[in-house]
């Protein structure tokens, strides 16, 4: 294995992986990811990957929070959270 996947982007599977245990859905150990790939790219590397981590999450949850309409797969994912916290009574809320 060359670390170069199938659309053509080095050490996709690595880079995947690491986004994943950052993001705590994975099953490998964010701290184990993070050595893997450091390994693989070097410490800038892993830290321009975790900084597009970074960035991407804060998108998300800005967009989130301005109301932008849930994909029904995020719906479907998060029912039985957002039924025991109560967060969908705020979807009708308005700021202004």
């Amino acid at each position: 294995m060359d670390g170069t996947s199938d659309v053509g982007v080095d050490h996709a599977t690595l880079l995947g992986a690491f986004a994943e245990s950052a993001l705590a859905t994975a099953a490998e150990p964010l701290g184990a990811s993070r050595a893997r790939l450091m390994e693989a790219i070097g410490e800038a590397g892993m830290i321009d990957a975790a900084a597009v981590i970074a960035g991407f999450n804060g998108i998300t949850r800005i967009a989130d929070a301005t109301g932008i309409p849930l994909e029904v797969p995020k719906a479907e994912q998060t029912a039985g959270l957002r039924a025991d916290i109560g967060i969908d009574r705020f979807l009708e809320a308005k700021s202004w």
